[in-house]
């Protein structure tokens, strides 16, 4: 990378400017339009991303602070400076959190007949049934540790939740710690007879109830059991010396007990964060959300667009006609498990190559793999086992493949195979045929339905010829190979990218109309940001679609004003990735598995490809269109760093692009449209032919995005 062209102050800060993505998310657990259970579970997934951030970023951080490094980030932050403002931020966003819950959810929740109790509001019914359970199936479990002469202070697990306890004896003078920790093979929560209400106790507060049976022999002094009980929440370091990075703890607990964790895991000031309510959140989807019953509570269901095909016509034959473009969970993630099932059970298909990733734990896929395998048929998997907190989901796929013939490889050296492509050999009557997927997300039938992604079927020989060649860079010791439309990193993506970026940038300075549409996860690589800066300054429109990190400060004069971010957080996680680009009007699209981040361009083998059939390319275009549209769910990144939430302007539509459908007028009739997501308000409107469905078959025709019925069966 050549030197750094711009000061520190036009840039954010990686680490800042995710926890302000996690704000978002605990915006949407404050939205009132939100049902309770979603509210209840943006919440649940706003802790599990604290516990994941403090566990990779902030203990890397620490390492580098414990290394001595005293360089500062793309922002110009030390590390020390770095931790201080992560310290501030999530202290303000954790109490925010516990607010909102206490306030507002656990409330609500009541409402619907689903209450939360401690141990003091137990009913003489609820406490005998507890009492029942506590002997039956907790204190077996339980292990109390106390700490003297001759039994050192015990391990705490990370991510475990624990009881803390100051234990006061006649004969010594100091109090004596001592911990258990919450089994966590236990549910979390207790459920406990209530008549019609469902009423829980959290494992926890059972186990503080009946604390004096672990340690008879001791006295402690109940006027304090409320302040000597302590749960704490590790977050420790992934690394070898396993140092703690923070404590969450009861805010209750006795300031001595405090001192004694603090001292014991070596926690730097403001490590320990002060919790008043029940620590991690986990339960609330794990327990509550999954209650059936509440289904009034919840987004309501959404029935995905199925891929139909022709009487007699094959998922093949389909492809074989026509490139197909799928975008989940809008559209069914089933073609792509059915791609993998009919290429398995095909007698003419002779091999499948393909990347996995991330595979959910009863995978379709691999299931597929497996029988094509047993089958006779050359199944070649590359299984990345570097995938973080799927290595062992993933070491149990690769050995099931294994024994049933599949010739699996598990990722390569230094590099995380991070690609998403699946490539079917087949033997036809006009000869050898292959058949291509691409993807931006995860071979992953659950996450699918959740996660907004794009998918894309083709039989382009180029593309094919192009995978072929990249199959074989990754199974064998070929150099990488010099490809013709598939553009992949770490050798080439970064390059083509900034070329894309700079042409546009040449286009703007002479005079020509210059665009840029992005939309991605995440945007930190620096290098990229100041090849973005270059081209505003040129006079290149910018638009990004940023949903998490954005290190790239917009709206600087003279620097960025040509360039506005904006996020979307809601319903789906945003995890798409598409390139467009004017290219003095062409109008180029790429679809990708790669993030403009370091990691992606540098240290994984990611890949880009583009989207050429004039009619798919003109439906990403839509996509970004209604997307940057919306004002429900989407905030726009100011010059400050801070995210402003949109809002209708006066006489201004409310655009939800989570939503099935957006309403527009037919012209003709008036009546209102489903606008399929696919297309954007203002290309429906300008498309000549914009009419309801009522007035296309009046009128013998059809608009652009409602054929008739027949066209509707067999369209991609």
């Amino acid at each position: 990378m050549s030197a750094k062209r711009y000061p520190p102050e036009n840039f954010i800060g990686r680490e800042l400017s995710w926890l302000e993505f996690n704000q978002r998310v605990i915006d949407e657990a404050v939205t009132p339009a939100n049902p309770v259970f979603e509210r209840m579970k943006f919440l649940a997934i706003a802790g599990s991303n604290l516990d994941e951030f403090f566990m990779i970023r902030v203990a890397s951080i620490w390492d580098q602070i414990d290394a001595g490094y005293t360089g500062t980030d793309a922002a110009g932050m030390s590390p020390q400076e770095q931790i201080a403002a992560i310290t501030a931020r999530v202290r303000v966003m954790m109490r925010t959190m516990y607010d909102v819950l206490r306030k507002q959810i656990l409330p609500e929740l009541a409402e619907t007949g689903v209450r939360l109790i401690d141990k003091d509001h137990l009913t003489g019914v609820q406490a005998a049934y507890l009492d029942a359970y506590f002997e039956a199936n907790i204190y077996p479990v339980l292990t109390p540790m106390a700490v003297d002469a001759t039994r050192p202070f015990p391990l705490i697990y990370n991510r475990s939740l624990n009881l803390g306890l100051l234990l006061e004896s006649e004969d010594d003078d100091a109090p004596t710690f001592a911990t258990v920790q919450v089994p966590s093979g236990l549910d979390r929560l207790i459920r406990l007879p209530s008549g019609d209400d469902i009423v829980f106790i959290p494992l926890e507060e059972a186990i503080t109830r009946d604390i004096h049976k672990l340690f008879a022999d001791l006295s402690i002094d109940e006027d304090d059991a409320v302040d000597l009980l302590l749960e704490i929440e590790k977050q420790l370091k992934q690394r070898r010396w396993g140092s703690a990075v923070r404590l969450e703890i009861d805010h209750r607990a006795d300031p001595r007990l405090v001192k004694v964790l603090e001292d014991a895991l070596e926690l730097e000031a403001g490590d320990a964060y002060p919790i008043n309510g029940p620590i991690n959140l986990d339960f609330l989807t794990k327990q509550i959300y999954s209650l059936p019953g509440f289904e009034a509570c919840k987004y309501p269901p959404y029935r995905p667009r199925l891929l139909a095909l022709e009487d007699g016509e094959t998922l093949f034959d389909r492809i074989r006609h026509t490139d197909v473009m799928l975008y989940h969970p809008y559209d069914s993630f089933d073609p792509i498990v059915h791609f993998i099932r009919l290429a398995a059970h095909d007698k003419q298909v002779l091999a499948i190559k393909q990347t996995l990733y991330r595979v959910s734990g009863d995978s379709p896929i691999v299931q597929a793999l497996m029988e094509a395998a047993d089958a006779g048929k050359q199944v070649t998997v590359l299984l990345e086992l570097k995938a973080r907190f799927d290595e062992e989901n993933n070491i149990h796929w690769g050995r099931r493949l294994e024994r049933v013939g599949a010739h699996v490889i598990y990722g390569m050296p230094k590099l995380k195979t991070h690609s998403k492509i699946a490539l079917v050999v087949r033997k036809e009557e006009d000869g050898i045929r292959r058949y291509l997927h691409l993807g931006t997300g995860n071979y992953n039938d659950v996450t699918a339905k959740i996660y907004t992604d794009h998918g894309f079927l083709t039989t382009d020989p180029t593309l094919c010829d192009d995978a072929s060649a990249f199959f074989n860079m990754l199974t064998g010791l070929s150099h990488p190979p010099k490809l013709k439309k598939l553009i992949f990193a770490p050798n080439h993506l970064r390059k083509e990218l900034l070329q894309r970026i700079d042409r546009e940038a040449e286009n703007a300075r002479a005079g020509r109309k210059a665009e840029i549409l992005a939309k991605m996860n995440s945007l930190v690589d620096e290098e990229v940001i100041e090849h973005l800066y270059d081209a505003s300054r040129a006079g290149v429109t910018i638009h990004l679609m940023v949903r998490g990190i954005c290190c790239l400060r917009p709206g600087i004069r003279d620097v960025s004003e040509n360039i506005q971010v904006r996020s979307i957080v809601g319903r789906y996680l945003e995890h798409s990735r598409i390139f467009c680009f004017y290219a003095d009007g062409r109008r180029e699209a790429y679809l990708s598995s790669a993030d403009w981040m370091p990691r992606n361009l540098d240290r994984r083998v990611e890949l880009m490809f583009p989207i050429e059939k004039p009619a798919l390319r003109d439906r990403l275009y839509d996509l970004m269109a209604l997307q940057w549209s919306d004002n429900q769910k989407s905030c726009e990144l100011t010059e400050s760093g801070t995210y402003e939430r949109r809002a209708p302007a006066d006489g201004e539509a409310a655009v939800n692009s989570h939503r099935k459908e957006v309403p527009v007028s037919c012209p003709l009739c008036t009546a209102t449209i489903p606008l399929p997501l696919c297309c954007s308000p203002a290309r429906f409107r300008q498309t000549a032919k914009s009419w309801c469905i009522r007035c296309a078959q009046r009128n013998s025709t059809s608009c652009a995005y409602w054929p008739p019925a027949r066209a509707r069966r067999s369209a991609s």
